[in-house]
């Protein structure tokens, strides 16, 4: 499977490291790398996590307080939002 992360997405994981980073030096590489990893674990075994109403699925983040929600198209995982889990939740999916 290929992974793409769409523009709106990475902005999220952007805004996020830099906040973090912000808070304190390293911070935001600790955040990114995780988010990363999640999305490697996504792109190597896409159906292990349900799909929830909508079609989409998410994976949480293991320390940090967000999550990734993606579709399978095909051959492709599409990364929709990297949403932190107490702002507005499921804002990404209107529209």
């Amino acid at each position: 499977m290929t992974l793409e992360i769409l523009p709106e997405a990475a902005g999220e994981l952007y805004a996020a490291a830099e906040y973090y980073e912000g808070k304190e030096p390293g911070l935001g590489w600790r955040f990114r790398c995780e988010v990363m990893e999640v999305c490697e674990s996504i792109r190597r075994q896409p159906h292990l996590w349900r799909e929830r109403r909508g079609g989409y699925r998410r994976v949480n983040c293991p320390v940090f307080p967000y999550h990734v929600a993606y579709f399978i198209r095909g051959e492709r995982v599409v990364v929709a939002a990297i949403a932190h889990g107490h702002r507005l939740p499921g804002y990404w999916r209107k529209g």
